[in-house]
């Protein structure tokens, strides 16, 4: 199974962009994996919180196909130990869809539609961290899951 990480927009952090292309690079050595920027949506200062997320979520879902399991990261998704979610991860990669894809939505997160469409939805931690910092979290965690996963030496118990 292909896994992927969709992100709403570009982030202005070069540390960040640096961050997201060391996980990025490390991950495609365990499985085909893609990093995927949505575009930011035009003049979203002159829209609503919900009109952007809705905006938004209508390019999510656009890119989606049918056979695709869509995990959102949400602060009201279920929250795992890194170990646990190797074992989470294992059990998705052994599910017969054609994708995985991760999800980060915008500052305000998702649309109704989004949230209707996904399979899952995954939380890193009950605080608040901001949507461009979360990337980095997340491709980490795939990382960390795929050593854990094939027993080697980078997460430490």
């Amino acid at each position: 199974m292909k896994a992927e990480l969709w992100v709403i927009g570009n982030t202005s952090f070069p540390y960040l962009r640096e961050g997201t292309g060391i996980y990025e690079k490390r991950l495609k050595h365990y499985l085909p994996f893609k990093y995927h920027i949505i575009a930011d949506i035009k003049n979203a200062k002159n829209l609503s919180k919900e009109q952007l997320k809705n905006k938004e979520g209508a390019q999510i879902i656009k890119k989606l196909e049918k056979g695709d399991f869509l995990v959102l990261l949400d602060e009201r998704g279920k929250e795992y130990t890194s170990v646990k979610f190797a074992s989470y991860i294992d059990n998705l990669l052994q599910q017969s869809s054609k994708r995985l894809i991760f999800v980060i939505g915008g500052a305000y997160g998702f649309s109704q539609e989004v949230y209707d469409r996904a399979n899952g939805k995954i939380s890193l931690s009950r605080m608040t961290f901001s949507h461009q910092m979360v990337r980095l979290f997340v491709l980490e965690q795939l990382y960390r899951a795929m050593t854990i996963l094939r027993n080697q030496p980078y997460h430490h118990e």
